[in-house]
């Protein structure tokens, strides 16, 4: 007997091997109907897949978050199939899925055209309303060679050249199309229900540029037509709300081909920079950091002994002078347990906590550069806490406070936390990454913090907490993260003197709470549309006189704003009043301070604030300390 244990831990038994689809059946006829395939023993399987023997089961249907995989690796293949229909002589590549959708890349005599991927989505709604079955088969290697030449399909032929002559080739066929695939698919091409066709690119064959250019589609596909529509609307806000455009539009900062992936930062955005390294400078000492600074340039003999050369020398920029070879720092780590180094440290100094916001170089792709989210130079809100074991759990649940603490400050309230564990290869033993692993999860458990378990996707060296941040419009971001590290000290022969007098290792926590300066600051304008709060914002008020008479009274209101330590900058172009208003209103300057012949006679100010709403006429002097605006004025400064 086949026993298959279920979620909610009943055991079916059956007597022969039996489909996917057909155990959904003996549960529910209901069931069977939208059944999409199933979670054997954690593998995903396609609803056909036999089960011949004892295992965990889950169903999944379209309401499952297993069945988006399912769903766009299919539609990848329904466009494929679409495509062969009405241009028969083009050839199929890979078509994989990738992050909200898919991507099939093409050979084809010429590019396709907005006009052909409008035709291509058309034949492919007519084809998943033809409810086509979707067939696994497998078939031998040199056979599957021969099928795919003998239908013209030469990139498929090369793909199955590359594998093992003894492996076995698993197909899918729908109606008169097959394609090489591992799976899994839909049982039939009515499952997929939602879909769009997003834009065409051109993409070389195995991303070598020596090899032929190909079309690359890309679509999008979910669950449900309201899925679909959600996403359609969060892409339309999330063009308007681009960093790069509203970066040029506030004149924060540009980035230009002499200096790909380094930003040039424009006084708006400098002081933006400022005020984000200035809070989490105060965060620093409020928790007991240490700031320090170390070089932007180190022998390689560093790098190759901390381990840096050998995994990752081919993203370091080097240099070389006095038959020296340099490296500009990727990363801070090496650096900081050198200062660590400088003198004997009893246990009774740590845990030490060492700060750096260091200007990091690395080399990435020119194709993967986006922005000031993804550049080639970036500073880290760098730390690292040299601790004893039994100090982990403690140092832990304190930077946890600290980041959260942080991410209210900046109105980034949604977040989500995952514990990534022991991977296959990995130093150290058991015992070391039973104790580590306990006290990361006692330290999310004793903050009270829902959190997912991430099996086999800690780092060599230890495991590590990562703090994923929602903005408003529900992107996702990789931010903040810590984690531990019992390689390093052992291999920079960073050492302290423990109770005993004998000389021990420290344990090192590397820890980052925005990551990327640059990026936190790209997250930030997305986050907030460029309306930052009032403590963030560059400019907080800006003065706007309706007549040249007011020029001086405006310059004095100016200054009287800055002596409360307020940015308020100043506009007495010779513009009618409502021209300036729209043009600072477009600036998204939280507060517009306006003064005519009325305000100056009685020594007020009219104040506007940016979403239009008219806060009245009164003195400096109120509307900063004595009106009811005060309130929210000190708490926005962080005053």
């Amino acid at each position: 007997m086949i026993k298959i244990k279920l979620p909610d831990n009943s055991v079916r038994e059956f007597d022969a091997p039996i489909s996917i689809l057909d155990i959904a059946k003996n549960i529910s006829t209901s069931l069977g109907k939208v059944t999409l395939g199933g979670v054997v023993d954690s593998i995903i399987r396609d609803a056909s897949y036999m089960v011949a023997n004892d295992c965990s089961l889950k169903i999944i249907t379209e309401k499952d978050s297993d069945a988006l995989e399912i769903i766009r690796h299919s539609t990848a293949h329904l466009l494929a199939q679409a495509v062969k229909q009405l241009f028969p002589t083009a050839q199929v590549t890979i078509g994989p899925v990738i992050e909200n959708g898919f991507y099939y890349d093409f050979s084809y005599e010429r590019p396709f055209t907005l006009e052909d991927l409008a035709n291509i989505e058309k034949r492919m709604l007519l084809l998943a309303s033809q409810n086509i079955p979707v067939e696994r088969k497998e078939m031998p290697r040199n056979e599957a060679i021969k099928y795919f030449d003998s239908i013209g399909e030469a990139y498929k032929v090369e793909i199955i050249s590359a594998i093992p002559e003894d492996q076995i080739i698993s197909l899918y066929t729908q109606g008169d199309f097959t394609d090489l695939c591992r799976g899994p698919h839909v049982p039939s091409t009515s499952k997929i229900k939602a879909f769009k066709l997003m834009k065409v690119a051109g993409a070389y064959w195995r991303g070598d540029s020596n090899n032929a250019m190909l079309q690359r589609i890309y679509g999008t596909a979910w669950q449900s037509k309201e899925d679909l529509q959600k996403y359609l609307v969060m892409l339309e806000e999330a063009e308007k709300r681009d960093h790069r455009k509203i970066g040029k539009q506030l004149d924060l900062f540009h980035l230009q081909d002499e200096a790909p992936g380094m930003v040039f930062w424009h006084p708006n955005g400098w002081q933006l920079w400022q005020v984000v390294e200035q809070y989490m400078r105060s965060m620093y000492v409020k928790y007991g950091y240490q700031e320090v600074k170390t070089p932007q340039i180190v022998d390689r003999v560093l790098w190759e002994k901390s381990g840096h050369w050998e995994k990752f020398r081919d993203d370091m920029f080097s240099v070389e002078t006095d038959d020296r070879q340099y490296a500009i720092k990727p990363m801070n780590c090496p650096c900081h347990v050198q200062i660590f180094k400088q003198g004997l440290t009893s246990y009774r100094a740590l845990p030490l906590r060492l700060a750096e916001f260091g200007s990091c170089h690395r080399n990435e792709a020119s194709g993967a550069l986006h922005g000031i989210m993804r550049t080639r130079n970036f500073t880290q809100d760098d730390a690292h806490i040299f601790c004893m074991d039994n100090q982990i759990q403690e140092e832990v649940m304190s930077f946890i406070d600290m980041l959260f603490e942080v991410y209210n400050k900046f109105e980034l309230t949604e977040v989500a936390v995952k514990l990534s564990t022991r991977p296959l290869q990995r130093i150290g033993s058991d015992d070391i990454w039973d104790k580590a692993e306990s006290s990361l999860s006692l330290a999310l458990d004793a903050k009270n913090l829902k959190w997912e378990i991430m099996p086999g996707e800690g780092a060599f060296y230890g495991p590590k907490i990562e703090f994923e941040v929602k903005d408003c419009i529900g992107r996702s971001w990789t931010t903040g993260s810590v984690q531990l590290d019992f390689s390093m000290p052992v291999r920079l022969d960073a050492e302290y003197i423990s109770d005993d007098g004998s000389k021990k290792n420290p344990v090192m926590l590397h820890r980052a709470i925005c990551g990327s300066l640059e990026r936190f600051i790209g997250i930030l304008i997305e986050h907030h549309a460029g309306k930052f709060p009032f403590w963030l914002a560059p400019i907080q008020l800006i003065v706007l006189n309706i007549s040249e008479k007011q020029a001086d009274y405006a310059l004095s209101i100016q200054s009287q704003f800055k002596q409360f330590g307020l940015r308020c900058n100043i506009d007495l172009s010779n513009e009618k009043i409502g021209y300036k208003i729209r043009e600072q209103t477009l600036q998204r300057i939280p507060y517009l301070i306006i003064v005519g012949d009325k305000e100056m006679e009685k020594n007020e100010i009219t104040i506007r604030h940016r979403d239009g709403q008219d806060l009245g006429s009164m003195s400096v002097s109120d509307f900063v300390t004595h009106n009811c605006l005060d309130a929210q004025l000190r708490t926005d400064a962080g005053k």
